[in-house]
């Protein structure tokens, strides 16, 4: 998001809070958070698909909707007054072609209205057959997941990214020559990947509510976590938007607080790191170990008040929306350990890893026959969560790198803590000692993390290991 978004935003959701009743709100955010993937989305150099994306988005959701909803759910006629909004929505954006730049919201011209109208007419018939599958929901489920995770990997995948690329250009008559994985910028698809996955899984496992599809969609594109998170869980959002707050003070101030401080992290302070934060010109660039720590402690402090800065505002909107979105960051660097630093580093997103990732794949191994020891699931567990972790945000050897660095990091303090909990017990009589030993605690854990984004930064695995070297002394 840029300033020029937050602010609309806020706007948006003061009018909405001042001006509308409970169940008009809730029908305000609907419609705000549609629209608003449209305008969100940048412009991608391949024609039309920086408006298909968005509407691609849309399809899934609904599609999604259908999948996931209660075995004894009918469709009402809320249901179908949501449909019937969200096609409107579409074909009004639409016909932003007919404007001047000026006063379109969709980051390119749209497509002809013709083309908009078939690929919504061909959607809803898709949708209408999917959802009417027989021999129950779950292979449609499986499916649905499975097709998410193959999108996940042709996006995050730099290979697989560019031959889309290439087909899209010739579909559009561009020339395939200049394809690039880069073009794809399909925003919003990682978080809502996330969300959808996890309506599924719950769905399967009976703890998903029913929903209705004004409801769904508003989760699962909510305009302020659109972009960064907070990866929030269904019926915890569905719970606060269900009842929606009036106007109140006090959440006014906490929430323009939260906006503010974020806007303040963001775009002074990051923005302002990121001049000195460390990358592959500046790696190069560099000539003593010394300098390079500067631009690693820069990255670092970059990339925290970056994210952070996000999440504040999401969460500052949030509140003035009357919905408490969960918190993301909490202190990370001043956490004495690996593990703690987890639990306070995009909390949502370690949440969902943890309760969708790590605790199946460790069911799943005290099932077999031969059951691993104790140490061997923990480190399992623990390289393949922060494994998938990694590749969330990219298909690189870099990120596989930073991912298998994290869970070492993870299996080696898990070891430790256990044979070393009776002398930490002990420090309880020796307060000073006690606090020197949490002090040293802190400094270590933040340059484990800080010697992570290491391959984080740098895109090739070779100048990351390089770079690495060096901090080091090498």
């Amino acid at each position: 998001m840029t300033l020029t978004h937050i602010l609309a935003f806020a706007a948006a959701a003061l009018l909405a809070l001042v001006a509308l009743p409970a169940r008009m709100r809730a029908w305000a955010l609907f419609v705000t958070s549609v629209v608003a993937i449209y305008w969100l989305q940048p412009a991608v150099t391949i024609r039309r698909m920086d408006f298909l994306f968005p509407t691609m988005t849309l399809g899934l959701v609904m599609l999604a909707w259908l999948l996931t909803r209660a075995p004894d759910q009918r469709l009402t006629r809320e249901d179908a007054g949501a449909a019937a909004l969200i096609v409107a929505l579409v074909l009004l954006l639409a016909f932003g072609r007919a404007l001047a730049p000026a006063y379109r919201i969709t980051p390119s011209v749209p497509p002809p209205l013709s083309m908009v109208v078939t690929w919504l007419a061909a959607g809803g018939i898709a949708l209408i057959v999917l959802s009417r599958v027989p021999g129950g929901r779950a292979r449609p489920l499986l499916a649905l997941a499975l097709g998410i995770v193959a999108l996940f990997a042709v996006l995050k995948t730099e290979a697989l990214a560019t031959e889309v690329s290439r087909l899209l250009r010739g579909w559009t008559g561009q020339s395939p020559d200049l394809a690039r994985a880069d073009e794809l910028q399909w925003l919003g698809f990682s978080y809502v990947a996330f969300r959808l996955l996890h309506t599924a899984r719950d769905r399967q496992t009976g703890l998903l509510p029913a929903l209705s599809l004004r409801e769904y969609t508003t989760y699962a594109i909510f305009f302020p976590a659109f972009t960064a998170g907070p990866i929030d869980r269904a019926e915890r959002f569905v719970g606060e938007l269900r009842a929606l707050p009036g106007p109140d003070a006090a959440r006014f101030v906490q929430g323009g607080m939260r906006i503010a401080v974020g806007i303040g992290k963001k775009f002074v302070i990051a923005d302002s790191l990121a001049i000195l934060a460390l990358d592959t010109a500046k790696a190069q660039a560099a000539t003593s170990t010394l300098g390079l720590w500067a631009l690693l402690y820069a990255y670092a402090f970059q990339i925290y008040f970056d994210f952070s800065g996000y999440s504040d505002i999401a969460i500052g909107l949030g509140q003035w929306c009357g919905v408490k979105l969960p918190e993301n960051f909490s202190q990370p660097y001043l956490k004495r350990n690996i593990t703690l630093f987890w639990q306070s580093w995009h909390i949502t997103l370690s949440q969902w890893v943890r309760f969708y990732v790590f605790s199946p794949l460790s069911r799943f191994l005290l099932t077999r026959p031969r059951k691993p020891s104790p140490t061997v699931l923990v480190l399992v567990g623990q390289l393949v969560t922060m494994l998938i972790i990694g590749l969330w945000h990219g298909v690189t050897w870099g990120f596989v790198a930073w991912g298998l660095w994290h869970g070492a990091g993870l299996f080696v303090h898990k070891v430790y803590s256990d044979r070393t909990r009776a002398h930490y017990l002990r420090l309880r009589a020796h307060p000073r000692l006690g606090r020197a030993v949490e002090v040293a605690g802190v400094l270590i854990t933040f340059h484990f993390v800080a010697l992570g984004w290491v391959w984080f930064a740098l895109p090739d695995i070779g100048a990351s290991w390089d770079v690495f070297v060096r901090l080091l002394g090498g």
